[in-house]
């Protein structure tokens, strides 16, 4: 009888200990069944990592095919897709729902991305041409108003001052019998003897004065106008009272300078000289030549022989490049250093503006007058000059923040989060600063260097 009760209670506990495990296979499985049935399936295309889909297909964007979204950690479902919690970057194995430290090798949990999470820059915005916009993340400027206070620097020379040039002339058609000048530049004084003229009709004029003073001295009037015309014919007064005094022709007459200064040869006898452009200073260039002129050369009645430049009287001519044109203005004060002697450096104002372009040049001219007398500043010499153009009120852009593209002038405007080229009419440039006339607006912003956005190959075909 007990050993009947005994097995009893026996298969009692075997069937207790199956039902159990029954139940513990029945509940993985049932738990598995839910984690699968609760996580779905899903697609994304692996150059558009946005495109999600829960079924496979093509990509709306690029056209391929999408691909299986799976979880690459080791041990667990395949089909599950981890959106939320916690992971380490070293190590994607481990997940978390909370944040932490890695067990392995103790770095920050990281918080997982969701495929569906919105992106700032898409793939299709960087794909854009370079010449269109620019996705970057560089220092940015914005236009600014204000005055500033122009000094534009130039360059120039030193030449003479050409309301002050004399000429030398014969007054009586003859021959030259003696020339008391030997060479191009050399100095001479007012009053100074330049040449003896020996001529027929001025010999005619004074033997017919002195025939009416020997055979009709009480003829004042024909007495008085033979003395005017020998001194209308050049001769002076000394040496017509000499001619009287003495009773006989002088068989030359002196030609005095009324000028001092350098001594050059008139244009009509520079033909040795060559052909300089037209406006320069003739013989500026030339060394210390013998002149052309010489003993024994016949010249006609008003012909100008020597001009005579003085020395004392200069010009700074200044050349002011065409952009900057539009800022200079007679009266405007310039600073001038002499290269041949800085310390000579003095201050001026614009005299003259020429109003044309030299032949050759693609500078304005200017003309600074001023006293060389005490400085001899030689002439010819460069010198480097500082204009003062008064205050400029404009809108102003760094250098570096606009690139030339030769004709255009273009600048990267700030659009969300790329830079879109944009060309604009720019003015003068000032201690690195230029001048936008129009094309961008002062509340925009545009990149602080814009050569460091450019593609060249792609942006030098900019339309915009």
């Amino acid at each position: 009888m007990k050993r009947i009760k005994t097995s009893g209670l026996f298969l009692i506990l075997i069937s207790g200990m199956i039902t159990w495990s029954c139940n513990i296979i029945n509940g993985d499985k049932m738990d598995s069944d839910a984690v699968k049935t609760t996580v779905a399936e899903k697609y994304t295309c692996p150059m558009d990592p946005e495109i999600i889909s829960d079924k496979p297909g093509r990509c709306p964007i690029c056209g391929m095919y999408l691909e299986k979204v799976v979880d690459s950690t080791a041990g667990r479902n395949e089909n599950i897709v981890y959106e939320t919690g916690y992971t380490c970057p070293m190590h994607p194995q481990i997940h978390s729902d909370t944040a932490g430290a890695c067990p392995i090798c103790g770095m920050p949990l990281e918080k997982v991305k969701s495929p569906q999470e919105a992106r700032s820059v898409s793939l299709n915005t960087l794909l854009q041409p370079a010449n269109q916009q620019v996705v970057a993340s560089v220092p940015m400027v914005h236009m600014m108003e204000r005055s500033e206070d122009l000094e534009m620097q130039s360059y120039g020379f030193i030449t003479y001052d050409t309301r002050s040039v004399g000429g030398i002339s014969s007054n009586v058609e003859g021959r030259i019998e003696k020339l008391y000048v030997k060479y191009r530049y050399q100095l001479i004084s007012k009053g100074q003897k330049i040449m003896d003229i020996y001529s027929p009709q001025l010999m005619t004029a004074q033997e017919n004065l002195l025939f009416i003073l020997k055979n009709d001295p009480s003829n004042t009037s024909l007495i008085s106008a033979a003395k005017q015309k020998l001194l209308l014919l050049g001769m002076s007064s000394t040496q017509l009272e000499k001619v009287i005094s003495t009773g006989k022709a002088a068989y030359t007459v002196s030609v005095f300078s009324n000028y001092s200064g350098h001594i050059h040869e008139s244009s009509g006898n520079q033909a040795m000289q060559g052909d300089l452009p037209e406006g320069s200073m003739r013989d500026i260039s030339l060394t210390t030549k013998e002149l052309t002129v010489k003993e024994g050369v016949y010249v006609q009645k008003g012909q100008s022989i020597f001009s005579v430049y003085n020395a004392g009287r200069a010009w700074a001519v200044i050349n002011i490049f065409a952009g900057q044109a539009a800022l200079v203005k007679t009266g405007d004060k310039v600073l001038i250093t002499p290269g041949t002697d800085p310390g000579k450096k003095f201050q001026a104002v614009i005299n003259y503006i020429e109003p044309f372009f030299r032949e050759g040049s693609k500078t304005v001219t200017v003309r600074v007058y001023f006293d060389n007398s005490m400085m001899n500043i030689p002439i010819g010499s460069q010198v480097d000059a500082t204009i003062f153009a008064g205050d400029r009120k404009a809108n102003w852009l760094p250098e570096e923040a606009i690139l030339s593209l030769g004709l255009d002038n273009v600048v990267f405007v700030r659009k969300g989060e790329a830079f879109v080229a944009r060309k604009i009419e720019t003015g003068i440039v000032y201690k690195h600063l230029i001048q936008v006339l129009s094309g961008l607006d002062r509340s925009e912003a545009v990149a602080a260097n814009a050569q460091y956005l450019v593609d060249s190959e792609s942006f030098i075909k900019t339309n915009q």
